[in-house]
């Protein structure tokens, strides 16, 4: 089934220490999907940031309504790839959108992402810095991904990832290869954190090496 007027994207927004970014990326998403005329809601998995995150969210979920506005915590971080797990149990649209909370992806090429999905029925969208006229301001290494997935087919995918930290979202689309899923992908930019630091310390960084490893090991 292609996208169409009956659709719904659910976007699930993981975050951590995000109060400056999160107003500005939840009023981009809005805009960009009310333009497009798409149905859509935002899902905020907080993992108890201590700079008021929270009570932010709170605040959006006041101004836009509970039904666009979602903000769904956990005590603490608990890992990328368990919070796209919390995130996908309340989410209602059959297109579920994944990108993070810092900006390092514009909301604006969501609708690429859409059009992109009904030209080819694709089961999974994602964005490459390496087709067409994508671009990379500021970029390194730690950049996250934005992609656009049917809900039925990422649901499959999470059953099949072991991946819990920032390699979860390589391992979704090594995965989706390995059972045949097709992929289309649009090419976009990507820029550096608007606020804040990464949230890929040195462990972390440690811990997506080791997971690569284990990933390349078991596939």
């Amino acid at each position: 089934m292609a996208a169409s007027g009956a659709d719904k994207f659910s976007v699930l927004l993981p975050t951590y220490n995000e109060r400056e970014n999160l107003p500005l990326v939840v009023w981009l998403l809005a805009r960009t999907f009310q333009e497009s005329g798409n149905n859509f809601e935002i899902i905020i998995i907080d993992d108890g940031s201590p700079d008021g995150t929270q009570e932010i969210a709170e605040q959006l979920e006041k101004i836009y309504g509970s039904d666009k506005i979602l903000l769904r915590p956990r005590a603490r971080k608990l890992g990328l790839g368990t919070a796209y797990i919390h995130g996908m149990k309340h989410a209602t649209g059959n297109f579920i959108v994944i990108m993070d909370a810092d900006l390092s992806h514009h909301p604006k090429f969501i609708p690429e992402f859409i059009r992109k999905q009904k030209e080819g029925n694709f089961d999974i969208v994602s964005g490459t810095r390496y087709k067409g006229n994508g671009g990379v301001y500021g970029w390194d290494l730690k950049r996250k991904l934005i992609r656009l997935y049917r809900k039925e087919v990422l649901q499959k995918l999470m059953e099949k990832c072991v991946s819990k930290g920032y390699v979860f979202q390589m391992e979704m689309i090594v995965r989706a290869r390995q059972l045949g899923y097709t992929i289309g992908e649009v090419p976009i930019s990507f820029v550096d954190r608007v606020y804040g630091e990464s949230k890929l310390g040195g462990n972390e960084i440690v811990s997506f090496l080791k997971g690569l490893l284990t990933l390349f090991a078991t596939t």
